[in-house]
């Protein structure tokens, strides 16, 4: 079974704008902004320009974005989409949906109500700051993901040899 990316530094960079979520998931990417040219056939020279911010005259096109972060799949870009439409994206390599997962999903989830409480605490006031809201959302978010990761590992667990 896969194991779902670490989530403590996926969302460090919640707030770049994208041209800077694709620069820095390329120079992350196993081999950097060469190994994302050389992959996608495009010269090293022109496209580097286009998926680095360190040249702004130099845009990526849409066709070409796509190409990139299908490539790369970087946890900047995938933040900036969450961020912007409100969605929420994980993993899809399953967890194994063992006993000892959901008894640590069922720590979390302790831990995370305690989170809430402090929350509900702060908010008693009627009025919701933006860190409150970040900080919210930003747990939420990892729930959902480390919960769907689990789901995901049970029904691979329950589709897959022997169990057919």
């Amino acid at each position: 079974m896969g194991v779902l990316l670490p989530m403590s530094n996926q969302h460090d960079c919640d707030d770049l704008p994208l041209t800077q979520a694709v620069d820095a998931d390329c120079r992350e990417f196993r081999g950097g902004h060469v190994a994302v040219c050389a992959i996608l056939g495009e010269p090293y020279g022109p496209y580097q320009k286009r998926i680095s911010t360190s040249y702004p005259d130099h845009h990526l096109r849409l066709d070409d974005f796509e190409r990139v972060a299908e490539l790369v799949q970087g946890p900047r870009v995938r933040a900036w989409f969450e961020r912007v439409y409100g969605v929420t994206c994980y993993g899809t390599e399953p967890v194994a949906a063992t006993r000892d997962a959901m008894l640590a999903l069922s720590h979390y989830l302790q831990a995370e109500a305690g989170f809430v409480a402090s929350l509900a605490e702060g908010a008693a006031d009627g009025r919701w700051e933006a860190k409150e809201v970040a900080d919210l959302e930003r747990h939420g978010m990892k729930l959902v993901r480390k919960l769907l990761g689990i789901m995901a590992g049970a029904r691979a667990a329950m589709e897959g040899p022997g169990h057919g």
